[in-house]
């Protein structure tokens, strides 16, 4: 079998993709290493990757038409794992066309691709952003996602749409992720827990917004990557008796689904700032202040529908995450 992961040199990305080649595999990992964070970090988690004969590497921007349609019709995948993306909730409001390219335009080039190439299944990266100002918690896959609070959690949701359309017309099965907080061993610089431990080693002051006072459904690494790769032997089949004043949102009549993947335990985020302190034997200076645009107070994740698909339970707790997160920041940056 032949999986396209696209985002190979992302955070998750990599990780699944040396999932599924432990697992027997043959992966083609496209990723455009742009700089939107250090590309060092990038090429680290590719190095591994491309010394694996099961991997074959394509550097390629989603958003490039023509070199994507090249890309199905020479390597005619199976299944195709889509994480690539624009990340970042504040990036998006000081470059919004990034978004529009990478996460529109991407994402519709990554759907016709499957389409003309009759890919078996399509899982593709969304977003707990998406529930914006919901209030209700644990936030679950039939509420309504309508209220966004950012342009990124706009794409997202849009790709959870895009990817209806084409279930609906083309029969092209689909099916969405919700991310929640993704933490661990070689994650983003621009996510939290990445910048808290980096400021605390470096005797800078570390921003806590709202005060302290937020909610994060933390996840981590390992955990996702077992959510996704066991999604994605789970196939979305059409429904003729789903209608849409008895269904949810994450179902539908056409081949697709949309499933929240996350811990299912929301931590303090002082709880999470504690944790990184113990763990490196350092108190931060802390610098509180209010929310920041874009942010959301809470998230929780109810991971009830993933965990009758496919058993999917997260094992990682917070300490044993944070400390395996530290040990590695440590021992990759040698400090």
């Amino acid at each position: 079998m032949k999986i396209l992961v696209t985002g190979a040199a992302g955070f998750i990305g990599s990780k699944v993709s040396f999932n599924l080649m432990e697992k027997g595999f043959n992966v083609i990992g496209l990723d455009c290493v742009n700089d939107y964070y250090d590309i060092s970090l990038k090429e680290a988690r590719l190095s591994p990757l491309l010394a694996n004969e099961k991997f074959t590497f394509e550097k390629t921007d989603l958003s490039d038409r023509e070199a994507m349609a090249l890309l199905f019709d020479d390597h005619q995948f199976d299944v195709v794992i889509h994480l690539a993306a624009q990340a970042g909730v504040r990036y998006s409001i000081d470059n919004p066309m990034a978004y529009a390219d990478s996460n529109l335009v991407g994402h519709l080039n990554i759907l016709e691709g499957c389409r003309h190439s009759k890919v078996k299944h399509l899982v593709y990266a969304s977003s707990s952003s998406v529930y914006g100002l919901n209030q209700k918690t644990p936030f679950g896959t039939s509420d309504s996602v309508d209220h966004p609070v950012s342009l990124y959690a706009a794409t997202k949701k849009s790709n959870e749409l895009m990817a209806h359309s084409y279930s609906h017309l083309y029969d092209l099965p689909t099916t969405g992720l919700r991310f929640f907080t993704v933490y661990g061993p070689w994650g983003r610089p621009d996510m939290a827990p990445f910048i808290f431990t980096k400021k605390i080693l470096e005797g800078q002051t570390i921003d806590i917004n709202n005060n302290g006072d937020m909610w994060r459904d933390f996840t981590y690494i390992d955990d996702i990557v077992e959510g996704i790769v066991r999604i994605a032997n789970v196939i979305p089949t059409r429904s003729e008796n789903w209608t849409v004043e008895s269904g949810t949102p994450a179902t539908s009549s056409a081949p697709y689904s949309v499933y929240n993947i996350g811990h299912g335990s929301p931590v303090n985020l002082m709880d999470f700032i504690k944790e990184i302190e113990s763990a490196l034997g350092i108190e931060a200076k802390k610098n509180f202040r209010e929310m920041q645009p874009g942010d959301v107070y809470k998230t929780y994740a109810d991971t009830t529908d993933l965990f009758e698909a496919t058993g999917y339970k997260p094992k990682v707790g917070l300490k044993e995450g944070v400390k395996a997160l530290v040990d590695w920041y440590r021992d990759f940056y040698k400090v």
